[in-house]
């Protein structure tokens, strides 16, 4: 069972101003979220396939408690309300499929993978893929 548990910091991201684009999130709304998201603080809670994580950054925190293979309420990056349902895809990585509740919009995804001391984590928006590598603190 890989160890997911501690707290992140970001290192680097690619294509975050991409992904909300493609999420249809307006110019002047992409800057304060670019700017915000530029340095998240991740926190980390894991009991097996049970998982506590929050993000926190300079305008924004959220939580999520999920348990891998059963559904939970979630809300997209762009904050919009889903059901979400996350799977092992590989030992080290847990690949979580979200379904808007309400309304239509591209399909999202975001999945998180162990690799050495990194946390790599994506973010989909139908072809649009946004990533964020973190370093455990």
């Amino acid at each position: 069972m890989p160890n997911f548990a501690g707290t992140w910091k970001m290192k680097r991201s690619e294509n975050f101003d991409e992904l909300l684009k493609a999420l249809g999130v307006n110019t002047m709304l992409r800057k304060v979220a670019v700017a915000a998201a530029s340095n998240p603080h991740v926190e980390i809670r894991q009991d097996g396939d049970k998982f506590y994580i929050k993000t926190s950054t300079t305008v924004r925190t959220t939580e999520i408690n999920f348990q891998v293979g059963e559904e939970y309420d979630e809300e997209t990056v762009d904050g919009r309300k889903c059901k979400s349902l996350a799977t092992w895809e590989t030992e080290n990585k847990m690949v979580c499929k979200q379904t808007l509740v309400d309304g239509n919009g591209p399909k999202t995804y975001w999945t998180r993978e162990l690799s050495g001391d990194e946390l790599i984590l994506t973010f989909g928006a139908d072809d649009v893929v946004c990533t964020r590598i973190y370093a455990r603190e």
